[in-house]
């Protein structure tokens, strides 16, 4: 009996351990608990994010315990990469967003459009929709087809172009910093708000790389005889752009 207790508790930890090593340097799944991404991400995706896209930090460890001073193996990110890192200042909380701009660039927000380094982010609008918030008030949003310098044409929404952070300051991104905005632009806590700010390279954890699960929490984990109008079949195997 004991001999047998001693084998599993033997086993567990190896398995325990590979885990946590192909989960720090492989991939890491990652759920949306909020909209701040729609429409690229949804509320109730899963997806994995590569941890060895940028190299490795302390935060690429479980409780941020690498030995690790800044980065090692370090590459530079893209414009338009959707991210996941660290919240400046309270680093226990992941963020994900969609980065607009690398260090020393120039960045403003004026009546909803993007400036990088005084050049025009090009903006194509392509729907109109309606989404409800979170207590349930419907409200209309545009949907567009946006394409800055060094960065692949991806999907954003605005309610409007007059809401709080669609006219900022010119923002100047410190060296080995970056600047991050939700794809759903006004609903999105990110690196127009001192709640986040500029977020330092060591504070990279990986890139959003592609979805494996989805589900509009219609439906609990028991109720599977309501599965089939849960679970977003085509959002399974979606690519990240």
């Amino acid at each position: 009996m004991k001999n047998s207790f001693k084998e599993l508790s033997k086993t567990l930890l190896i398995a325990g351990s590979i885990a946590i090593f192909f989960r720090s340097i492989f991939f890491e799944p990652f759920n949306i608990p909020s909209g701040s991404m729609i429409p690229t991400l949804l509320v109730g995706d899963y997806l994995f994010v590569s941890k060895y896209s940028y190299g490795y930090s302390k935060y690429s460890f479980p409780f941020g315990l690498g030995p690790i001073k800044d980065r090692i193996l370090y590459k530079t990110p893209k414009r338009g990469d959707v991210i996941v890192f660290r919240k400046p200042g309270d680093e226990t909380i992941d963020y994900i967003k969609r980065l607009v701009a690398l260090p020393n660039d120039t960045i403003q927000v004026k009546k909803g459009i993007l400036y990088i380094n005084s050049k025009k982010a090009k903006r194509i609008k392509t729907n109109i929709g309606v989404m409800k918030n979170i207590f349930g008030d419907e409200k209309v949003f545009t949907q567009y087809n946006e394409t800055f310098e060094g960065s692949n044409p991806h999907q954003i929404i605005e309610s409007s172009d007059n809401d709080p952070f669609d006219d900022t300051i010119l923002f100047k991104v410190p060296p080995n910093h970056f600047f991050f905005m939700g794809d759903n632009r006004d609903n999105s806590r990110d690196s127009r708000t001192p709640e986040v700010g500029f977020v330092p390279k060591k504070n990279l954890i990986g890139k959003a790389e592609i979805i494996f699960f989805s589900h509009n929490s219609y439906a609990s984990f028991f109720e599977f005889w309501k599965w089939h109008k849960a679970i977003r079949f085509s959002r399974i195997g979606k690519a990240i752009e």
